[in-house]
């Protein structure tokens, strides 16, 4: 039975070469493809967002906060005892430009830099054959005059024995009488110029003129000096010398803390260049007299004692106290201290913050005992370190700042 939906075919088209069949199809259309630079540019926007969240959008385009900073600085046990911090300088209270008193070409110098030199010691010397020559004539002048001096002595003898004898006359007494005082004086002028010619001499050497320690060399051999630089082509000073036995502190007070200051208070030096190191010290001279620009007034500090390390020039704190220095706390090193108000607590840890790329960096630090308004930091920090002084609640971790 034949269902009436089916066709019946002709065999010959059953038998019809089923080869020729051929199903067309359309050419195929490339299928989308993948975008991979559009992948990367959003994975890329993606993290900067991302990033952004974390440190917050307020730390690159918010206003930055402005804030001061403060140091971290080496303290020592004695610092509870400071009434008063000024900074000043090391100067040595005898100090000498020297230079020649007389113009000319220098043909030997001495010493260098760093050389100790006696009172009266031959530090350089100058041209001086003109002057040898100039002396050399006032010699032989005055041995010409002292010869003459003799003649006109023996005249006046035999002028005065034949007066008494009655065998010449007056006259002739008188012209050998001055005759024998003008070689006398030809004398006096003759010694006269023989010691300007040695005082011109002594002028072409260039001596200490105390005992000290050579701190610059101004001058080298073959240079014209003068005194006081009276040429514009000359050097004035050749050396210049300090007597390290008389260095001091000059430090500037407030006028408003000077009553704080009196004679022969005890005070504490320290030199920048050497921290650890700590020397005892007095007040040795409150200076008359006030800076009117500045409204200080100069208070110079001397040393009980000190070491080679001390050097003219160099920077030094000063630490006023109100007793002298406990010898027992003499020796005990400074520690490292920073403002009690720079250190907050966060997340339950101690905390400061240190500015980085106009940005504030959290470190954690681990604090010790109390010194006035300091506190000692054991670990976190390094002396020199500047931190964020009294820390704000906006103050966090990636927060944008300005340092005033």
């Amino acid at each position: 039975m034949i269902h009436p939906q089916e066709k019946i075919v002709p065999m010959e088209a059953k038998n019809a070469d089923l080869s020729a069949l051929r199903i067309e199809r359309k050419s195929e259309e490339p299928g989308p493809r993948l975008n991979i630079r559009g992948i990367i540019i959003t994975v890329i926007v993606l993290g900067v967002v991302a990033f952004l969240a974390v440190l917050g959008w307020n730390s690159f385009f918010g206003p930055a906060i402005e804030v001061k900073l403060t140091t971290a600085t080496l303290t020592s046990p004695s610092q509870s005892n400071a009434i008063l911090t000024a900074s000043g300088y090391v100067v040595a209270q005898r100090k000498a430009a020297v230079a020649s008193k007389t113009t000319g070409r220098m043909v030997y110098l001495g010493v260098v830099e760093g050389d100790k030199v006696k009172k009266d010691q031959v530090l350089a010397r100058l041209e001086d054959a003109d002057i040898r020559a100039q002396l050399d004539q006032a010699r032989a002048t005055l041995k010409m005059n002292q010869a003459d001096l003799k003649d006109a002595e023996q005249s006046l003898t035999r002028q005065k024995e034949l007066l008494a004898k009655g065998l010449t006359s007056q006259a002739e007494y008188d012209g050998a009488d001055a005759r024998y005082r003008r070689v006398a004086a030809g004398i006096e002028v003759a010694k006269a110029v023989l010691a300007s010619a040695d005082v011109a001499l002594e002028y072409t050497l260039i001596r200490a003129p105390f005992d000290g320690t050579v701190l610059t060399k101004n001058a080298d051999v073959g240079e014209m000096v003068s005194p006081l630089g009276a040429s514009s082509t000359s050097r004035a000073a050749v050396v210049t010398i300090a007597d390290m036995s008389s260095l001091e502190v000059e430090a500037d007070v407030s006028e408003s803390n000077i009553e704080r200051i009196i004679p022969n208070q005890a005070c504490e030096i320290t030199l920048d260049a050497y921290p650890e190191q700590r020397y005892q010290g007095f007040v040795s001279k409150i200076v008359p007299t006030a800076d009117r620009a500045k409204a200080t007034v100069m208070v110079k500090v001397g040393f009980k004692s000190y070491d080679s390390r001390v050097l003219p020039e160099m920077s030094a704190k000063v630490l006023f106290l109100t007793k002298a220095i406990d010898p027992a706390t003499q020796n005990v090193k400074p520690f490292l201290t920073v403002a009690s108000s720079a250190i907050v607590e966060r997340s339950g840890k101690k905390v400061v913050y240190v500015v980085r790329d106009n940005l504030a960096v959290e470190v954690a630090v681990e604090t010790g005992r109390q010194v006035g308004s300091l506190t000692e930091v054991t670990s976190g920090l390094s002396a020199g370190d500047k931190v964020i002084d009294k820390v704000k609640s906006e103050i966090q971790q990636g927060v944008k700042v300005k340092a005033l």
